[in-house]
């Protein structure tokens, strides 16, 4: 029951994580007029009719209505591996569960992958009902001004509940007019995952992770080398800069000034975080990272490392659990750091759906309907039980599924939990990406290059001061 209760404890403590978000004065969204799209048919199935009565006078027989059309719509999403056969299933469900409406799911690589085809499609004015989104990101399509506002639809959906959501990831969907544009479809936070009979083997604590500084430590006795080749990596960061910002945000830095007018990235805290991280991978060689090559494959590459025996433990998505031989693997919080003494505080966020303009008012409702039955408090659950990630719906935190899979199948499933109780909220980058393009480009420079942490983040500081300035010279 310990692991129910921290359940509980999470929802609760979600509830009070605010997003990080700037204050600006741009422009309400003007609506851009939706076009029709053309709806498939299907044979219709003729509805009895009630014979007339009859009368001394001929009644004309009154026309049956025609039987409603089924709404078809598509719903991308950027999710592979037993993810992608999760959501499958889902839209099998929801297919079958009624007749309104009919979801076509459509596959991308990615997050990143999915943005980018939304992107074109909008342009186009040819875009989905319905796209899965990086949290990270769903501020540049907000700020672009080619999402619909969602608040006059859910209030006609008595059942939809909004209360229920978890309200750090309701309240970060709202933009600068107040209005909701998003809607979360899972929460996720980044945690470690450790072989259990290596660390017994080597005689290696569980504690040791509580730390960057040790973790560092049993990373050193955990890797092994032969013939001079690294067989058995002891740590695997997850390839890219939210890795590297978690371990920020866990010695205390942050992202910009308070007046939110100044990026930090080029700080102390920022520079020393970041150069032992290029000193654990490129001259101890105790860590390693996975990179490149198309969609998550550099993602499931570092699973498969852990899974195969090749390293000791890694840095991965709460989603991860899914793919994972609990046998063998235990879950671990990120850590925090000895110097300076700084507990954890990694971000959790959602991932969301969005609604793009230029579909038909009928499909966007219908795309409601499917994200209300993904969302459901049965469905959550379940999809929390089946993932690994945190559930949307704080009703969903007594549900037997939950509560059940937390025994049994997935004992890390609480792990994510717990987290967030330490977790910082996702910043939002308000200059379209730019910052978080030039993060990225500066995490490759030191995890891939081995270019020092300074002189990276030195010029990464640079390009996001820029685009920062600019976008407050845009709000005068």
């Amino acid at each position: 029951m310990k692991r129910v209760v921290y359940l509980v404890m999470v929802i609760a403590m979600l509830a009070s994580l605010g997003a990080a978000a700037l204050a600006g004065c741009a422009p309400k969204p003007t609506p851009v007029p939706a076009t029709q799209a053309p709806q498939p048919t299907q044979a219709p199935t003729q509805a009895p009719t009630q014979p007339p009565k009859p009368t001394d006078t001929p009644v004309p027989a009154q026309p049956t209505p025609a039987p409603a059309k089924t709404v078809e719509i598509e719903f991308w999403y950027g999710l592979g591996g037993k993810l992608g056969e999760v959501v499958q299933d889902f839209i099998k469900r929801f297919n079958e569960s009624q007749t309104e409406v009919h979801v076509t799911g459509v596959v991308m690589p990615d997050y990143q992958t999915t943005l980018e085809k939304l992107q074109a499609a909008i342009a186009a004015k040819k875009p989905p009902a319905i796209a899965l989104i990086s949290g990270a990101r769903v501020h540049d399509l907000m700020n672009a001004q080619v999402l619909k506002p969602l608040d006059e639809m859910i209030a006609a959906e008595p059942d939809f509940n909004p209360q229920d959501i978890v309200p750090a990831f309701y309240k970060f969907a709202t933009w600068e007019d107040g209005k909701l544009y998003a809607l979360p479809l899972y929460g996720t936070t980044q945690v470690l995952y450790y072989r259990k009979d290596f660390f017994e083997e080597l005689g290696i604590s569980p504690d040791m992770l509580n730390t960057w500084e040790d973790l560092a430590e049993a990373a050193r006795k955990c890797t092994k080398v032969e013939g001079g080749e690294v067989v058995r990596w002891g740590w695997e960061p997850m390839w890219g800069y939210p890795n590297l910002m978690d371990a920020v945000f866990s010695r205390g830095g942050k992202l910009f000034s308070d007046d939110g007018k100044k990026v930090l990235i080029n700080d102390e805290i920022w520079v020393d975080t970041w150069e032992q991280f290029r000193k654990w991978i490129h001259e101890e060689k105790i860590m390693r990272i996975h990179y490149g090559g198309e969609g998550w494959a550099y993602w499931y590459d570092t699973i498969d490392d852990v899974m195969q025996g090749r390293a000791c433990g890694y840095t991965g998505s709460s989603g991860d659990q899914g793919d994972l031989d609990f046998s063998i693997i235990a879950g671990h919080i990120q850590p925090g750091w000895k110097n300076p003494p700084h507990p954890p505080a990694p971000v959790a966020q959602g991932q969301y759906v969005v609604f793009p303009l230029y579909v038909d008012d009928a499909q966007t409702k219908a795309a409601l309907k499917f994200y209300k039955f993904f969302t459901s408090t049965d469905m959550t659950a379940e999809w929390s039980t089946r993932t690994g990630y945190l559930p949307v719906r704080l009703s969903a935190q007594q549900s037997p599924k939950l509560i059940e899979a937390a025994k049994t199948t997935m004992p890390a499933i609480m792990v994510p939990a717990e987290q967030t109780k330490y977790a910082s909220p996702l910043p939002v980058d308000p200059t379209g990406g730019k910052i978080t393009d030039a993060l990225t480009k500066a995490a490759d420079k030191v995890e891939i290059e081995g270019i020092p942490a300074k002189k990276a983040l030195d010029e990464a500081a640079a390009e996001a001061q820029a685009a920062l300035d600019e976008y407050w010279a845009s709000k005068k």
